[in-house]
């Protein structure tokens, strides 16, 4: 085991001891799986796109059964809590603080957890892992499973709720814009929020369920006042969900809305071009026929004929106006 430690040193992220003795102690490399087999709990999260994670598994947790150990190295994952015996195989998302990528391409967290021993892995930094983590080294945070569990769910959904907030101020933004007939491009806008709330939902409403499920069959360790816990993060889940939902309604309309205006404005101006389409038809005509170079064209040798037949042209304008507007044409 020792051999193999110096290999595995970048495999652990952070690892503590959560009660007993050594209440907050950072477990190093060497002491995590020893901890992980002992009576007391504690807790290690891996670094999953670690190449030799899955060995490290293999090695020092072998006596988890095998489908506890595909479920936390799997390539592919969904939210979803399955218990096995007094433990549970728990897989959540939260919102993607990795600078420079999409906040709603959620970074998944997968879990065992027993009363003896919490393993988490993620492939992307998850802020409430390093917040749990943070206040275990200040000596603070959970000390047994039920509290680590409620901890996580409780600072996942702290950031989803303030991001879908985020995104809300910002749908009333551009219902308002709409509303006041703003002229600046909002198409774009209004399609990067329909995508945002199609995304989350798409997996905010598979961690609901889970989260459900964990209700309605939970290990005994989990007390009646964790449930109550839990059963509030999945109330708030519940309303993000929801929301998630009538954000997409609320963006057909809007681009309902939108649409009507941009349809509005083509036909004021349409119109406007066909009322000087009409005006200038009959002016075409007699300037056509009165520019013809042929001989006895009344009018060529006078002085004023010019002006003349600019002032039957200024008529001709008066009565076509005065005809429109009689006809409510304009």
């Amino acid at each position: 085991m020792q051999e193999l430690a110096p290999r595995f040193d970048d495999v652990i992220q952070t690892g503590f001891a959560l009660n007993g003795d050594g209440r907050g102690k950072v477990l190093s490399p060497g002491e995590a799986p020893a901890l992980l087999r002992g009576e007391e709990l504690g807790w290690v999260h891996l670094r999953a796109h670690h190449p030799d994670t899955p060995a490290w598994i293999v090695e020092n947790l072998s006596y988890l059964d095998p489908t506890i150990i595909d479920a936390l190295v799997a390539e592919e994952t969904r939210p979803r809590v399955t218990r096995v015996g007094e433990g549970l195989i728990v897989i959540l998302r939260g919102i993607n603080t990795v600078a420079g990528e999409d906040p709603e391409d959620m970074v998944s967290v997968r879990l065992w957890i027993d009363p003896r021993r919490i393993v988490s892995l993620s492939r992307r930094p998850v802020r409430a892992i390093e917040d749990i983590a943070a206040e275990l080294a200040a000596g603070h945070g959970p000390d047994d499973c039920a509290g680590f569990l409620v901890a996580l769910v409780e600072r996942l959904t702290y950031r989803i709720e303030s991001f879908w907030t985020g995104i809300d101020d910002e749908a009333d933004d551009l219902e308002e814009a709409v509303l006041d007939g703003a002229e600046k491009e909002l198409r774009g806008q209004l399609v990067e929020l329909r995508r945002r709330a199609i995304i989350l939902r798409r997996y905010l409403q598979p961690q609901r369920d889970a989260l459900r499920g964990l209700q309605a069959a939970h290990p005994g360790w989990l007390e009646p006042d964790d449930l109550r816990h839990l059963a509030e993060e999945l109330d708030a889940l519940e309303r993000v969900v929801e929301d998630a939902d009538a954000m997409r309604e609320r963006m057909a309309l809007v681009r309902d809305e939108l649409t009507g205006q941009q349809s509005e404005r083509l036909n004021r101006n349409m119109y406007m071009i066909s009322i000087l389409s009409a005006l200038f038809l009959p002016l075409g005509f007699l300037t056509g026929l009165f520019g013809i170079n042929l001989a006895g064209m009344p009018g060529a040798a006078h002085p004023g004929a010019f002006w003349i037949f600019v002032g039957g042209l200024a008529v001709v304008v008066t009565l076509q106006l005065a005809i429109l507007r009689r006809l409510r044409w304009i």
